[in-house]
């Protein structure tokens, strides 16, 4: 099944090898890495949220597609992935140039029979359109395989190494779709260019997209709203802090008279860290991910 010219790696494979892989070509693929058992859980726990939710508004968004976010609210099994230890490290070893990591968006494509071909895009033009430059990386995304993703049910399209060029440049390049099975796990970078492929079979395409960005960012899922404060409170302090209650970076998040969100959310008054104490948690955070 592995798509000719896209490279796969075993589920136990380093997250460093990951994030170095992805910087060099834009992407990478990890086979095998979920529990079936809890793709199933969160597909039943999606699935009526899913069947609510309305196609695309567009040709780019896909007529034939559906998008169903607040996966952290809605789906308690999604939590897992968002977590996942070898997503974690190779996203925050990849972005280990900011202050902070946090998640940026959840949602479950479901692409049917039906879809065309989307148009190739980089997701860092949500920004605005903001020219970060070739060698700062913003977001690191991953496409979870919640179904099989085949060349005939609309595997994502990757065009490997088109991060560092412009659109004109990178018209020459070969692409190759990431098929591969369910469970396994699609990285992808905010400057390479991909697209969902069209959907020539008979059944659904579903994909788990789980975005990460440094910290300083504005996410494009608003997390504080997607997930209601009394379903935040219930979640660990780990969970919390990539969704955004902590410090995107000094100076950045505190909330009314400098008080730490995580704090703020728990009914606490916990002042907010120092650019000090910032400095000291990332160099903590960047050991913890070369152990990994």
């Amino acid at each position: 099944m592995p798509a000719v010219g896209l490279h796969h790696f075993a589920p136990d494979v380093d997250p460093g090898e990951v994030s170095d892989h992805l910087g060099r070509f834009g992407y990478a693929i990890v086979e095998d890495v979920a529990d079936q058992g809890l793709l199933d859980r969160l597909e039943a726990e999606a699935m009526p949220h899913i069947e609510a939710s309305a196609v695309g508004r567009d040709t780019y968004d896909g007529r034939f597609t559906r998008r169903t976010g607040a996966l952290v609210a809605r789906c308690p099994s999604v939590r897992p992935l968002v977590m996942h230890p070898l997503v974690v490290g190779a996203a925050s070893h990849f972005l280990g140039h900011a202050s902070a990591v946090q998640l940026h968006l959840t949602q479950i494509i479901s692409v049917e029979p039906g879809e065309t071909r989307q148009k190739l895009h980089r997701d860092e033009m949500a920004f605005d359109f903001f020219d970060f430059g070739p060698e700062y990386h913003v977001q690191c995304n991953t496409m979870w395989a919640l179904t099989d993703f085949t060349a005939g049910n609309g595997a994502t399209w990757i065009l490997p190494g088109t991060s560092g060029i412009d659109d004109e440049a990178a018209s020459g390049t070969a692409g190759a779709q990431a098929e591969m099975r369910r469970g396994s796990v699609l990285f992808y970078e905010g400057k390479v260019l991909h697209g969902a492929g069209a959907n020539t079979s008979s059944g659904i395409r579903r994909g788990v997209n789980i975005t990460y960005a440094v910290g300083w960012v504005r996410q494009e899922e608003n997390q504080y709203l997607a997930c209601p404060p009394e379903i935040a409170r219930t979640l660990d302090d780990d969970l919390l802090r990539m969704m955004g209650y902590t410090q995107g970076a000094f100076a950045l998040g505190y909330v009314g008279d400098q008080t730490d969100p995580l704090a703020a959310l728990r009914g606490g008054s916990a002042k907010a860290k120092t650019i000090g104490q910032v400095a000291e948690r990332n160099a903590d955070a960047r050991s913890f991910v070369a152990d990994i």
